[in-house]
């Protein structure tokens, strides 16, 4: 494929076991009022298992660019001829480095040299288990997306949107946005609940947030080269940002931007699942949605605070990804 109409995966991994990485880590480690949490490094095992599943479900897929601190699994054919190993020395500021942060990570990505025009930005915590075609995330030549309007909740990350919704507000006026998409906003591949949300938010003036499927997210690389050209003072900051701070902008402000220009072709989202694991318990639930046959993707997020608890759901995830990709893929030794 060329360039132009080829689609890359960008998929970056911590070992946060690395001796080497752990030594650089304490050294930079900061005080109070940064994210700094075991959760955030922690590395389930399950990275393999990815690969498997790219193989078998996404061949599709040109390039995969493995993103990493300099470490890599011992596993890990590094010379497949599909992957395409980036450090952050590759990409990052050298200024800027080390750093432990996803947000730096994430809103430079479109600098990877070889990267498509046209990619799909994947953490290591999101799996396919079902076949995927390229048009889930691409059709002629665009996203696939979906553009409705939310509030923002209490989350964890709610500071990061906020910031990226300052710099949208800034940059676009809602009620022409309304006017510019409106079919795609109002669009009848959306599911009723997230076209009623929608209409309750339009009166408010400014945009209060967008819906956000927490799943691999379909980009274009000429957004990130315009946001980077209209908002280049607070993706700087973020990119001087070691750990995550309050500050920072995340890559959602990309896709939101992507939203607003319309360059996307709207979605209706397939049957997909997000997990949240703070117990053995949670473990087995989502263990069962990996072999289900229901999904499409799922989602595995960390929230186990006990190492104990955590080593007793690793090993039963492990099992459920064993039994559902079972072969050892061509990215393995």
């Amino acid at each position: 494929m060329e360039s132009n109409t080829a689609i890359d995966f960008v998929l970056p991994w911590v070992d946060g076991s690395d001796p080497d990485w752990i030594e650089q880590f304490l050294l930079h480690k900061p005080g109070a009022g940064s994210d700094a949490r075991k959760s955030r490094f922690r590395d389930w095992g399950t990275l393999k298992y990815q690969f498997r599943a790219f193989e078998l479900l996404t061949p599709w897929v040109r390039k995969i660019h493995f993103i990493t601190w300099g470490h890599y699994p011992d596993w890990l054919n590094l010379k497949h001829e599909k992957l395409n190993l980036v450090t952050h020395e590759d990409y990052l500021h050298k200024q800027n480095l080390p750093v432990f942060n996803a947000n730096p990570i994430e809103i430079n990505i479109h600098r990877i040299n070889d990267l498509s025009d046209r990619f799909v930005y994947l953490n290591d915590d999101f799996f396919f288990v079902k076949k995927i075609p390229a048009s889930r995330f691409f059709l002629k030549g665009l996203p696939r997306d979906i553009l409705a309007f939310n509030a923002i909740s209490n989350t964890m990350i709610a500071h990061l949107k906020l910031n990226d919704l300052e710099v949208i507000n800034n940059n676009f006026d809602k009620k022409t946005l309304v006017k510019e998409q409106f079919f795609k906003i109002f669009n009848v591949k959306y599911s009723l609940l997230e076209l009623l949300k929608t209409h309750l938010l339009l009166p408010w003036p400014k945009i209060t947030g967008f819906y956000d499927p927490h799943l691999p997210q379909p980009y274009l690389k000429e957004t990130f080269e315009e946001v980077w050209a209209c908002a280049s003072d607070i993706l700087k900051e973020t990119s001087r940002s070691k750990f995550r701070s309050c500050s920072d902008v995340n890559q959602y402000l990309f896709r939101y931007w992507q939203l607003c220009k319309g360059k996307f072709v709207p979605l209706r989202m397939p049957k997909n699942y997000v997990g949240w694991i703070r117990s053995v318990d949670d473990a087995h639930i989502f263990a069962k949605q990996i072999t289900s046959g229901k999904n499409q993707m799922i989602c595995l997020c960390d929230a186990v605070e006990d190492d104990d608890i955590f080593f007793e759901a690793q090993k039963i995830v492990i099992s459920a990804f064993e039994k559902q990709f079972p072969d050892k893929s061509s990215f393995e030794l």
